[in-house]
C-alpha cells in the first residue's frame, strides 16, 4: 500500500470531500455543507484526514479531539476501493493522532442500519456499548 497517502485536508479539499461523501458515506449529517465542514477545518485543521491513492481521494475520517475525548466520524472509503486496507490505514492514522494528543479512548459513530460499518468497526477492535444511547438536539446555529 505504498501508493496510499494519508494526511490532513486542506481548505481547498473541502468541496471535494462533500462530493465524495455523497458516494462513499452512508447517510447525511446536518453539518454536511461547506459552512459545517469549514468550521471543522478552521477549528482543527488536522482533524479531517484524507486517504489518496495516486492523487485520487479514496477515503476519509474525522478524528476529532475536544481535549477530553476522541471522536471518530465519517470513516468512508470509496466503494471501488473497499476491502484494500484503506479504512484500517485511516483508523491507524486517527488513533496515532489521538495518542499524540493524549487521548485515552476513541469512540465512533455508526448508523444502526449500516451493518457493513458494524463489521468494519468490529474488525478494528471497536464494540458498541449497550449502556449508552446518543441524545441529540438540532441547534439553530
Amino acid at each position: 500500500m505504498s501508493d496510499l497517502h494519508i494526511g490532513p485536508a486542506s481548505s481547498d479539499d473541502l468541496a471535494a470531500v462533500l462530493d465524495f461523501w455523497k458516494t462513499a458515506a452512508e447517510g447525511t449529517s446536518i453539518s454536511d455543507d461547506l459552512a459545517g465542514i469549514g468550521r471543522l477545518h478552521a477549528r482543527d485543521p488536522q482533524a479531517l484526514l484524507l486517504a489518496r491513492r495516486d492523487g485520487e481521494l479514496v477515503g476519509t475520517v474525522i478524528a476529532g479531539f475536544d481535549g477530553w475525548r476522541c471522536h471518530l466520524y465519517r470513516l468512508a472509503v470509496h466503494p471501488e476501493h473497499r476491502r484494500r486496507g484503506i479504512g484500517s490505514a485511516l483508523l491507524t492514522a486517527a488513533e496515532e493522532r489521538f495518542e499524540e494528543l493524549g487521548g485515552r479512548r476513541a469512540d465512533a459513530m455508526a448508523l444502526d442500519r449500516n451493518e457493513q460499518a458494524h463489521g468494519a468497526w468490529g474488525a478494528a477492535g471497536y464494540h458498541p456499548e449497550d449502556q449508552w444511547t446518543r441524545w441529540v438536539k438540532p441547534l439553530k446555529g
